[in-house]
C-alpha cells in the first residue's frame, strides 16, 4: 500500500479509538438534539444531521430529535396571502396561521422520518398533542396575547420511553395542548429544553446558524469550548451575551440545572456537527456543564 494511503487509513483508525471512550461513556444514555436553522433548508446538511442522528443510534446512543420549521411556516403563511409577524422574536399565530403551522410541522416531521427509515433505523413521528405530551398554558410575550403560542407546563414521558424502550428514534414536532384541548405552538427551543429535563437526558444538543458562545460575538476565535453554569450567569450579567443567544443559553442553564448532565450549542452549518462534537476531545461548539463537572479538554 502506497504511504499516503496508508496514512488516510490510519487517520480513519485514530478517529475511530478517539470515538471509543465517548462511545463507551454514552451507551444507552439518552440524547435530545433539537433541530432547526439552516441544517432543516438545506438538503444536504439535512441528510448529514439525520445521518449523525441514524449513526448515534447504531453505536448504542438513544436519540430524541425535536425539530423546529420556523423558515417552512412563514413561507407557507405567505402563501396563503398573510404576513408573517413577529413580537420579541415570538411569532404571532392566530387561528389560521396555526392551522398553517400544524400542517407544516406534520409535513416536516413525516420527511424527518422518511429519511431515517430510509437509513435502516425504525423512527416514528409524533407531536406534543400524542399521549398529552406536552401540556401548555398560553404563552404571553412581554404581557401582549400573540394567540396560539404555548408555555410547556408538563411533560408526560410515558410514550417517550415506550418508544426508546421499543429501539425506535423519536421524531417530534413542537406542538401542543392546553387544558380545553386547544392547540398551540411551542417555541421549539422551549420544547426541546423540557422534553429534556422531563426524560433526564445525559445531552441536549442545539443546532443553531452559529459557532457556539463566543465572548466576542464578532470574533470567532472567542469561541468558548467549554464552560460552567457559573460562568455562563456571568457572561450574561457582564453584558457578553445578547440578541437572540440570550434566551438560548437561558434555556440552556435551566436545562443543566434541571439535570440534564450536558448542553451543546452546535453549528448546523457544519456536516457532521452532532459527531464532532459527541465524538472528539474539544468538539467544535460550545458545552455548558455543571460548576463541579470534570472537563473533557482537561481529560
Amino acid at each position: 500500500m502506497e504511504t499516503d494511503s496508508m496514512e488516510k487509513v490510519m487517520e480513519k483508525a485514530s478517529v475511530l479509538i478517539e470515538a471509543l471512550p465517548y462511545i463507551q461513556r454514552f451507551n444507552r444514555k439518552i440524547i435530545v438534539v433539537k433541530y432547526g436553522g439552516s441544517a432543516m433548508v438545506d438538503e444536504n446538511l439535512k441528510k448529514q444531521v439525520i445521518q449523525d442522528c441514524t449513526l448515534l443510534k447504531l453505536v448504542g446512543f438513544k436519540p430524541v430529535i425535536v425539530h423546529g420549521g420556523g423558515k417552512e411556516i412563514s413561507r407557507w403563511v405567505e402563501k396563503a396571502g398573510m404576513t408573517p409577524e413577529f413580537i420579541n422574536g415570538l411569532r404571532v399565530t392566530d387561528e389560521a396561521t396555526m392551522e398553517i403551522a400544524e400542517m407544516v410541522l406534520n409535513r416536516v416531521n413525516k420527511s424527518l422520518v422518511q429519511m431515517v427509515e430510509s437509513l435502516g433505523v425504525h423512527a416514528i413521528g409524533i407531536s406534543g398533542k400524542d399521549g398529552k405530551l406536552l401540556e401548555v398554558d398560553k404563552k404571553l410575550s412581554n404581557g401582549q396575547d400573540i394567540g396560539f403560542v404555548g408555555e410547556v407546563k408538563k411533560v408526560n414521558p410515558e410514550i417517550l420511553y415506550d418508544l426508546l424502550e421499543k429501539d425506535f428514534l423519536p421524531i417530534i414536532c413542537p406542538i401542543g395542548v392546553d387544558d380545553d384541548f386547544n392547540t398551540y405552538n411551542i417555541n421549539a427551543d422551549d420544547a426541546a429544553c423540557a422534553i429534556a429535563q422531563a426524560i433526564a437526558a445525559e445531552k441536549l444538543a442545539f443546532l443553531t446558524d452559529i459557532e457556539g458562545v463566543c465572548k466576542d460575538p464578532s470574533d470567532k476565535t472567542t469561541l468558548i469550548s467549554e464552560m460552567s453554569i457559573s460562568e455562563a450567569k456571568k457572561l450574561i450579567e457582564d453584558g457578553f451575551i445578547g440578541g437572540g443567544m440570550l434566551p438560548k443559553l437561558k434555556n440552556c442553564i435551566d436545562a443543566v440545572e434541571s439535570g440534564v448532565n450536558r448542553v451543546h450549542i452546535l453549528d448546523g452549518r457544519v456536516a457532521h456537527c452532532l459527531l464532532l462534537e459527541f465524538f472528539t476531545n474539544r468538539g467544535i461548539g460550545t458545552a455548558l456543564i455543571r460548576d463541579e463537572d470534570e472537563r473533557y479538554s482537561e481529560n
